[in-house]
């Protein structure tokens, strides 16, 4: 089965999994030729009894749109998260998370799955765009931002800091980095 990049991004209403709710999750599943195979995206219910955290509330009063479609058409983690599964299982190939940073997103993503869903269709499988970048770039990993990246490997779209489209935005990112690399023909 071949691999499909799945690039997700989740907003949250504080860093630690468990103790801060994922308010959205967004997730563009890529061929690594960047064909759109299928996206997928959903705003959760925040956790009984979780206090967001204060710097990230802070935060969020800076991002009003994005906060606006973030809390729209609110779902329960459980139905959320059992709808991701099946969507997960539905793509034509294994798929391999995709995230920049996968450190803050993967962590959310796997406890909610766990949690929620009972199982995690990733498994461990998880790429982390900005040491991909790192090992293209050779340069130490603080060096390398998108700041830093060459611009063709940037593609003009938005980071708006809704879920969708910034996963779909770091997808772009992840699969011109893979040309560059010559994994792709």
């Amino acid at each position: 089965m071949p691999e499909i990049y799945v690039s997700t991004d989740v907003e949250t209403d504080g860093p630690v999994a468990g103790k801060h709710s994922m308010l959205s999750i967004g997730s563009a599943a890529l061929a690594p030729d960047m064909a759109m195979l299928s996206t997928f995206s959903a705003n959760l219910e925040t956790l009984p009894g979780s206090v967001p955290d204060s710097r990230t509330a802070a935060w969020w009063l800076t991002q009003p749109q994005a906060w606006s479609v973030c809390r729209r058409n609110l779902e329960s983690p459980r139905d959320a998260m059992t709808r991701y599964v099946a969507w997960l299982k539905a793509l034509p190939g294994k798929p391999v998370f995709v995230a920049y940073p996968t450190a803050f997103d993967f962590p959310f993503v796997y406890w909610y799955l766990a949690e929620f869903a009972g199982e995690n269709p990733f498994g461990y499988s998880a790429i982390d765009i900005k040491t991909y970048s790192m090992a293209l770039m050779r340069k130490p990993y603080r060096m390398c931002g998108k700041r830093s990246m060459p611009a063709e490997w940037l593609d003009p779209v938005p980071h708006t800091h809704v879920a969708l489209d910034d996963a779909i935005e770091q997808g772009r990112l992840f699969c011109n980095m893979l040309k560059a690399n010559r994994m792709v023909g």
